[in-house]
């Protein structure tokens, strides 16, 4: 319910207003993506908009993402697992036969406010992770259940991004050994367990803000109650519940 109000107060910060304003400022003038991992101060605004900010120290790997670029299938990007990597190449079209989006003011809009959001779920995972995966993920997928995709590219990208797939997979009761099947058959109960529980077993149907706010509720009340039946009997977890 504060969500606007805190980012707001946030983006206020000092530090991110130096950061986003000199990427603003420089972001113009970067032609390759050697310039961009040469900068650390651009580069940190560029991870930061998709969640890599932990790769900051990687720059041989983030430029070789970006140089192969998204466009063709065996580039490092689409070979990558996590979905967040074709993401941040995509966003910047340094790959052969790409159109360059440094220049783009639309475009470099869209990375300083998805850094901004980004810093934003980082703080609050700093108090919850579990709600920092709600936010992320709430955001994540209200963008892929409008998009133009297959339902199974849907499907593969949702399982590709770390924070959604853990989003589902408590929400729909997964076990941890989950991840361990093959990706064939994670995909087919993936579907038959959100058909369950939301009626569909499509991605598209969480373009519907309620069909997200109930997955939300479901994946906070299921981590809830794992973490009070990691700490507490079954007998003061029900009386917990019951209280609260």
């Amino acid at each position: 319910r504060t969500y606007e109000s805190q980012l707001d107060t946030l983006s206020q910060s000092t530090q991110l207003q130096r950061d986003t304003a000199t990427f603003s400022e420089k972001i113009a003038s970067v032609t390759s993506a050697q310039d961009l991992v040469a900068d650390r101060q651009l580069l940190s605004v560029a991870l930061g908009a998709f969640g890599l900010q932990d790769d900051l120290a990687n720059t041989y790997f983030i430029q070789k993402v970006l140089d192969e670029g998204a466009t063709a299938s065996d580039s490092l990007a689409n070979k990558l697992s996590d979905d967040r990597y074709r993401q941040l190449s995509t966003a910047f079209g340094f790959g052969s036969g790409e159109i360059l989006q440094t220049g783009n003011q639309t475009a470099m809009s869209r990375i300083v406010d998805a850094y901004f959001e980004n810093e934003f779920e980082v703080a609050i995972g700093e108090q919850d992770d579990n709600l920092r995966i709600a936010l992320f993920a709430q955001r994540e997928l209200a963008d892929l259940a409008s998009g133009s995709e297959s339902e199974d590219t849907k499907w593969y990208t949702l399982m590709s991004l770390p924070a959604l797939r853990s989003m589902f997979e408590t929400a729909l009761g997964l076990p941890a050994s989950f991840s361990q099947l093959d990706i064939d058959k994670q995909l087919e109960v993936f579907r038959e367990k959100t058909t369950s529980a939301f009626g569909s077993e499509t991605v598209d149907q969480f373009a519907d803000p309620d069909k997200v706010g109930h997955l939300t509720d479901l994946f906070l009340a299921r981590s809830q109650i794992s973490e009070l039946a990691n700490t507490y009997s079954g007998a003061s977890i029900a009386l917990t519940l019951l209280q609260s």
